[in-house]
């Protein structure tokens, strides 16, 4: 994979056509939340601004597409990555390849982290 995007569009051509369409659905759910959202690359990954603060990245590996709301964005969830048995660290959170994205989920993260970024704006 080369080291430089100019955009998420570009990154996420890199995939298989399976995994594009997961990258995919996943930009389309972050975006369902805020549609103004700034999108960017941030640390080689897909990432998203709201209001110009880091929301979430996301990444695509060979077994597993990573998802990284930050520390809180992680905590707050983990009873529900450990129920649906995703492997998950202090700031990430792994959706396996072979499994639906979980898109519930990621709009319930994002709402949180939209939250989180204007309770401390105020």
């Amino acid at each position: 994979m080369k080291d430089t995007f100019k955009n998420i569009d570009d990154y996420i051509l890199l995939f298989p056509i399976n995994v594009q369409g997961k990258l995919i659905e996943l930009r389309k759910a972050i975006h369902s939340q805020v549609p103004d959202l700034e999108e960017y690359i941030g640390y080689q990954m897909p990432a998203f601004k709201h209001k110009g603060k880091p929301l979430v990245y996301f990444a695509g590996y060979k077994k597993h597409i990573g998802f990284y709301p930050g520390a809180e964005g992680i905590k707050n969830f983990e009873k529900e990555f450990e129920e649906r048995n995703y492997k998950f660290s202090k700031g990430a959170v792994q959706f396996p390849i072979e499994e639906d994205i979980p898109l519930d989920l990621i709009q319930k993260i994002v709402t949180f982290r939209i939250t989180e970024i204007e309770q401390k704006k105020s």
